[in-house]
């Protein structure tokens, strides 16, 4: 099929909940991604960050052929031997001592909010449900994780929101530590907030939050979904925080383009969710953790270090450019946000027709997510690319 005829049975019969670009992909190599009609386009979004190895990566391919020749899927009333060994890689790699895996980066936190108000009844009784999360965060798209997050443009249409969630601002401790409660179980963050904006937290103020989660026995929950495996140059940010949150989610990134996420604990809440409190069909599909173990295996601490100096070069590459439209670039690794004065859709939109997947974020920037792995030569191109349309929209 072409171009024309798969995008006129989508909007035949496919729901209208995307705003797509006009643009349909069919093939990748490495970090490229190629039309039907075989247009190439520098892939500087990976799926929203879930492509972490890129595209026609045949080891990732290989492993989840061989699983599925094998077993593709069991209830989790059973055992199966990629769950187990990626539940000893990911608590081994992050100090944790137990994993949940989940499907989604939304279920991921909709079960990381339950484990959070199950600990404070467990430890405290009723009356302890309170979650505090900020303004800008993104958490997800059921009804509770919309709750959670705090950004007005979400919370339409779809009421009532589950209770128990209080948003006060990034950076500033006072208000945190003025909205935490005897009602308090939670705090929530994402260290970087992605939907908001590409906007990273102070280091300082995030170690103020976990002395004082410390402090009063509320649970620091740290929102890894996109920030995850890889992503910072280190397997998870917080490890570039000097925390130990009590609970991490993760997803995205985790299983390289296959649907998987879950809930890390730390000691505190490693058994708060027991048999019958919480569970899902799909979470750790063999197939998804077969290719999960092998995203893990080729985060090497080389394909890390690259992680950092490809974000460093694409970082001080846009700066040399002293182009009037960038105000800021902002991130970490290779999860970086250029804040513009143009329309940030509209200039998406020009990088896309000209051969570059770009992404948005927030109110005022372009956001870039590439695959872990990109080439330096697919990062030139791209940037080449960029340039050209920033120039023009100066």
């Amino acid at each position: 099929m072409n171009s024309t005829e798969i995008k006129s049975l989508y909007n035949d019969h496919v729901m209208p909940t995307y705003a797509r670009f006009d643009v349909v992909l069919d093939h990748g190599a490495g970090a490229t991604l190629f039309s039907p009609e075989g247009k190439a386009y520098i892939d500087f979004t990976s799926g929203i960050g879930v492509n972490a190895l890129g595209y026609g990566n045949t080891k990732w391919a290989e492993a989840i052929y061989q699983q599925a020749l094998k077993l593709q899927h069991t209830s989790n009333l059973f055992y199966t031997e990629p769950g187990a060994l990626l539940a000893k890689e990911l608590t081994e790699r992050t100090g944790m001592k137990s994993v949940f895996f989940a499907n989604s980066g939304a279920e991921s936190n909709e079960g990381a909010i339950k484990l959070a108000r199950k600990y404070a009844f467990d430890t405290y009784g009723p009356g302890r449900s309170k979650i505090i999360t900020l303004v800008q965060s993104f958490h997800g798209r059921t009804v509770t994780t919309l709750a959670a997050t705090g950004q007005d443009s979400f919370h339409n249409y779809f009421f009532p929101f589950t209770e128990g969630f209080a948003h006060v601002k990034a950076n500033d401790f006072d208000a945190l530590a003025a909205s935490i409660g005897s009602d308090t179980c939670a705090v929530m963050l994402e260290l970087i907030q992605g939907e908001g904006g590409v906007l990273p937290l102070d280091k300082a103020y995030v170690k103020q939050v976990e002395s004082l989660c410390r402090e009063r026995d509320v649970l620091l929950l740290i929102d890894e979904v996109q920030t995850g495996i890889g992503r910072m140059g280190t397997l998870f940010a917080f490890q570039q925080y000097g925390i130990a949150p009590d609970v991490v989610t993760f997803a995205k990134g985790i299983a390289g383009g296959l649907p998987m996420g879950g809930i890390l604990a730390g000691e505190k809440c490693a058994a708060v969710l027991t048999a019958g409190t919480h569970a899902t069909t799909f979470g750790g599909n063999p197939i998804a953790a077969a290719a999960a173990l092998e995203v893990l295996n080729q985060l090497t601490p080389d394909l890390l270090d690259g992680v950092v100096q490809k974000g460093r070069k694409i970082r001080e590459t846009i700066a040399g450019w002293q182009l009037p439209v960038v105000q800021e670039i902002r991130g970490m690794g290779l999860m970086l946000g250029v804040s513009v004065s143009g329309t940030p859709k509209e200039l998406a939109a020009k990088c896309i027709e000209k051969g570059l997947l770009m992404l948005t974020a927030g109110k005022d920037a372009i956001r870039m997510l590439p695959p872990l792995n990109i080439s330096d030569a697919e990062i030139e191109q791209g940037l080449a690319i960029l340039k050209n349309v920033l120039e023009e929209a100066v």
